[in-house]
């Protein structure tokens, strides 16, 4: 199953005074390569280090925490189920705090002390018999997850030029989804062993090597490669809030992110429920899934750093996404080879449209930002991402797995807009001249 780098995209970009595109050092700035970039510049050797220890965590923690309350706790799945909507909901909140107190007080330290947070919180798991405790240990969770997101989008905000900016953040997705494939590996031999006590000391460990990428991130270098150019704009800074492009964007974003719910809640269910392909092409199309983000991120990156390219890239997306689900639906007619065959062209072009959503929402988030309240833009966009992933569950429940073809059909649609969506925002900012073209 592939994961997103993060949960809300980056947010960063130029409005100079008169509402014209980016400053000329970045205009001019040279669009590198991602292993370029990695050898040259400390500050993403960093990031991506911090990444691969942090999502290691995460990889053991997905993979455990589920079984290990129900197996060996007791707790009811739906009790779960209520339990971590409920800390969705805190999420929601704490997308906004975080970049928020990134602006106040520095991204570099807030990312910190939010790591920590999260990788105690993380360990306490593994040790809560009661609900009430479990609870409080999920809102903790998710919150500082959330709020981690958004710290450390400002850190990419803020460190790099907007022609880098995506190349970095394909960068950190690759390395994320490789990291947790690492460690549900390892949370396999706590399965093999089918102890609680296994359970524990793996899920303890999973919030203890937070303390090691919370570690990482406090060597980070300092930098902010745009604080020339915002100290030199004596326009008023714009509010988030009020800025009803990056609203719109922050929508549509949210609707494009459900696609993630759907490899890991509609796709598996409806594989085994309403096509005859074998169960285990469930297990193949997650992998696959993995192996081609970790391939493809990157090279599909290429060309989406500026609002035309970002623009053009969610439209695509939102097309690749209306035919993949068009071929899920078809998947439940006939048997055999021809429905295999469907359903990996299927997840083929699920996968393009996720990295291509991915790749476009990163930049405009970058480009249509005002990059003196880089973190408040970016928690902005983390509520919408917060909020599509609460409601993604519910709406594949209520349509792909209840009306079948139809409900694929509204599905498409959904992605459909919010590709369109997303083109036509970036379409109103280059016709504002806001961003880089």
């Amino acid at each position: 199953m592939s994961q997103p780098e993060t949960a809300p995209n980056p947010v960063v970009g130029a409005e100079p005074p008169d509402g014209g595109t980016a400053s000329a050092r970045e205009r001019s700035a040279p669009r590198i390569g991602a292993a370029a970039l990695l050898r040259r510049d400390p500050l993403l050797r960093g990031l991506v280090a911090s990444t691969l220890v942090g999502a290691l965590g995460r990889g053991v923690f997905f993979t455990l925490t589920v079984l290990y309350f129900t197996r060996f706790v007791g707790f009811d799945p739906i009790a779960i189920g209520v339990g971590l909507t409920i800390a969705g909901g805190v999420g929601v909140a704490t997308s906004m705090l975080g970049g928020t107190l990134a602006d106040r007080f520095g991204a570099k330290p807030v990312l910190v002390v939010l790591t920590v947070l999260q990788g105690a919180s993380l360990a306490a798991y593994a040790w809560s018999a009661h609900y009430a405790v479990f609870l409080v240990l999920a809102a903790l969770v998710v919150g500082s997850t959330n709020a981690g997101y958004s710290a450390r989008s400002a850190l990419v905000a803020r460190g790099f030029a907007s022609a880098e900016q995506v190349t970095a953040r394909a960068t950190m997705r690759v390395a994320t989804n490789v990291s947790i494939a690492l460690g549900a590996a390892i949370a396999a031999l706590a399965l093999a062993a089918d102890t609680a006590e296994a359970y524990r000391l793996a899920m303890t460990g999973a919030g203890a090597v937070y303390l090691v990428s919370a570690l990482l991130v406090l060597r980070l270098p300092a930098r902010d490669v745009h604080a020339e150019h915002g100290a030199a704009d004596p326009s008023p800074q714009r509010k988030p809030w009020r800025d009803r492009r990056y609203l719109a964007l922050t929508v549509f974003n949210g609707l494009a992110v459900m696609q993630f719910t759907l490899f890991e809640v509609g796709v598996p269910v409806w594989v085994a429920e309403h096509t005859s392909a074998p169960e285990t092409m469930v297990s193949l199309l997650l992998l696959g899934n993995t192996v081609l983000v970790i391939a493809l991120q990157i090279p599909l990156a290429r060309g989406t750093g500026g609002v035309r390219g970002a623009s053009r890239a969610a439209l695509l997306a939102g097309i690749a996404m209306a035919a993949a689900c068009g071929l899920y639906a078809a998947s439940s007619v006939g048997a055999g080879v021809v429905v295999i065959v469907t359903l990996l062209a299927a997840a083929v072009g699920h996968t393009v449209a996720e990295l291509l959503f991915s790749a476009g929402g990163w930049s405009l988030g970058f480009e249509l930002a005002d990059p003196r309240r880089a973190g408040a833009y970016q928690g902005m966009l983390g509520v919408g991402t917060a909020l599509g992933s609460m409601a993604a569950p519910l709406l594949i429940t209520s349509t792909v797995l209840t009306l079948g073809a139809w409900g694929w059909a509204v599905l498409a649609g959904v992605l459909l807009v919010a590709g369109l969506g997303m083109h036509l925002v970036g379409r109103s900012a280059l016709r504002a001249g806001v961003g880089t073209a």
